[in-house]
């Protein structure tokens, strides 16, 4: 016997890292009000979101993305604001345009039913990550070895970074120059160093930048460094690591993390 519904089905699409929504209505909701308002206080306002959740959002919407999201304003006759970019208008269309699809199955559920109530399972699948570090990124180069192939990546204007993968791994994911794909780093494999000559360590992936926040636990500190380009990249680390190394909000440093520490995912 089919099985019909009384009320209205409500949609989700999201994209969830480590339990943070990276893109989902809430989060199109705040590029909406930036966009608006061109202010990322008021849009926050606006939206029902603190401003560190704000910043928070619009950083990892910038990291998934190719190109920025959201950018900022210094100066000018206002004191500076906020600006989405083409291609966050275009990612706040993409979204009404699949969530007004979405929205359409869920009608038409109501209206005709599924044979089999636990069908409903299907619609609620959604993409979720363990790993806050999500970069959409393009294969530069691969470079083959008889065990460990090691794969350039660019995923800023100007920030590359370096995996390890297996041969069997290139076959699998079909990594090729111009192939796109994601990269994840675990925030605990990110290293902070103070800034000055490149570390001279046997590490492939070290990525200058400055300290834009850190949040302190009873025994771990949280940094998220800027790397330029709208790209952000997280740290975690014991608080009296990060306290002999003096990295503190404003501070230049490096980000350092093992080839291996970078896994990769394609569709």
């Amino acid at each position: 016997m089919t099985k019909t519904f009384t009320g209205k089905i409500d949609t989700l699409l999201a994209l969830r890292a480590d339990g943070r929504l990276l893109v989902g209505r809430e989060r199109i909701t705040l590029l909406e009000a930036v966009v608006k308002h061109g202010s990322i206080t008021k849009a926050a306002e606006v939206a029902g979101f603190s401003y560190k959740t704000a910043w928070d959002a619009v950083n990892a919407i910038n990291n998934i993305l190719p190109r920025p999201a959201f950018i900022t304003r210094t100066g000018g006759p206002h004191g500076g604001g906020a600006e989405v970019t083409e291609e966050g208008r275009r990612l706040i269309a993409t979204f009404r345009r699949l969530e007004e699809k979405l929205g359409k199955i869920s009608d038409s559920i109501v209206e005709v039913g599924l044979e089999h109530e636990e069908d409903l399972l299907f619609w609620g699948l959604s993409l979720k990550l363990s790993i806050r570090n999500a970069y959409h990124c393009k294969v530069v180069e691969v470079i083959p070895s008889p065990v460990n192939v090691s794969v350039k990546l660019i995923i800023g204007p100007e920030t590359e970074i370096y995996a390890f993968v297996t041969n069997k791994s290139v076959v699998e994911l079909g990594l090729a120059p111009g192939r796109s794909a994601v990269a994840l780093i675990n925030p605990p494999s990110v290293h902070l160093m103070a800034v000055g000559d490149p570390p001279k360590i046997a590490v492939r992936n070290k990525l200058k930048g400055f300290v834009i926040d850190r949040v302190d636990g009873a025994s771990d500190s949280e940094l998220s460094v800027d790397l330029g380009g709208g790209k952000t990249i997280v740290s975690v680390s014991s608080r009296e690591s990060a306290d002999a190394a003096g990295v503190v909000a404003g501070v230049d440093v490096w980000a350092v993390f093992e080839s291996a520490d970078v896994i990769l995912a394609c569709d």
